[in-house]
């Protein structure tokens, strides 16, 4: 059986830096990883990563309907032909961050939502999601170079920490909340910890193969 893991968090909570190094860590282990993200990780994905993050003003039903149709697309042709090979996949930010982003940031329905990241991804979860939980205004202070997210006011960035935290709330068994203000060796540990204790899941299958 494979694993799924994503990673979340608001703007510069180093979400992306510590995937990069959980996926760095498994294949120095010899053990089959792929890391990817949203949006992006197949053509279309990446075209729309483009036009959510750079481009003129989107109202949030479009953001919504851009993320959902990228995060199929990924869906389709690379995580679940991935997972069913037992490698681990990594993937930055997943359904998660459009509850976050466009449900309690932009003030979308949860259910409409939820209904649409349904069909994106067939109901394929992952099996740990790692939140690097990050005050707002420390975040929003690690970026340079600001896209289309990072510059909006800082409410609508409180409002999505707050909704990643609600969620935490409700599955805290799925969740692994880091505090993202840690020594970023610290927080590699602390992920490691949890993931290790998936892995006798992807060992078990590869000695039956």
């Amino acid at each position: 059986m494979s694993i799924f893991i994503t990673f979340e968090g608001g703007e510069g909570s180093g979400k992306s830096t510590q995937a990069r190094a959980l996926h760095r860590r498994l294949l120095s282990m010899g053990i089959p990883s792929l890391l990817t993200h949203e949006p992006g990780g197949t053509p279309v994905g990446k075209g729309v990563r483009s036009w959510l993050k750079f481009k003129g003003k989107i109202v949030p039903s479009s953001e919504l309907l851009f993320f959902t149709a990228s995060r199929a697309q990924l869906v389709a042709e690379v995580i679940r032909p991935t997972l069913k090979s037992g490698t681990v996949i990594i993937c930055d930010r997943f359904a998660e961050s459009t509850i976050a982003y466009q449900g309690y940031g932009r003030g979308l329905a949860l259910d409409l939502i939820e209904a649409a990241n349904n069909i994106a991804t067939g109901g394929l979860r992952p099996d740990l999601i790692v939140l690097l939980d990050l005050p707002v205004e420390q975040g929003l202070s690690r970026k340079r170079l600001k896209d289309r997210f990072e510059r909006e006011e800082i409410t609508f960035h409180q409002r999505v920490r707050q909704g990643y935290l609600e969620m935490t709330r409700k599955e805290p068994q799925r969740w692994l909340v880091v505090d993202g203000s840690l020594p970023k060796k610290e927080i590699e540990h602390l992920i490691w910890e949890r993931v290790e204790q998936l892995l006798p899941k992807v060992r078990k299958n590869e000695k039956r193969g």
